[in-house]
C-alpha cells in the first residue's frame, strides 16, 4: 500500500461514518487499532518523502486529504 492508500484506509475505519460505526461493539477496539496502524503507516510514509516528493506522489497526497492550490 502507498501512504496515501494507508490514509484512505485509515478514514474508511475509524472516520465519522467509519466501518467501526457500524460494527458490533465487541470489534470496535480491532477495528480502531487497525485504523491507528493505517494512520501510524500513512505518516511514517508522508515523513519519509517529505522535501523530496516528486510531483505525482504530492499530487497524491493533496488529492486524497482534499488540499486545493
Amino acid at each position: 500500500m502507498t501512504g496515501p492508500e494507508h490514509y484512505c484506509e485509515a478514514e474508511r475505519l475509524a472516520g465519522e461514518n467509519g466501518e467501526w460505526y457500524y460494527a458490533d461493539p465487541e470489534l470496535v477496539p480491532a477495528i480502531l487499532a487497525r485504523a491507528q496502524v493505517h494512520a501510524t503507516l500513512a505518516l511514517a510514509a508522508a515523513t519519509a518523502s517529505a522535501g523530496r516528493m516528486p510531483g505525482k506522489t504530492a499530487q497524491a497526497w493533496d488529492k486524497t486529504t482534499g488540499v486545493t492550490k
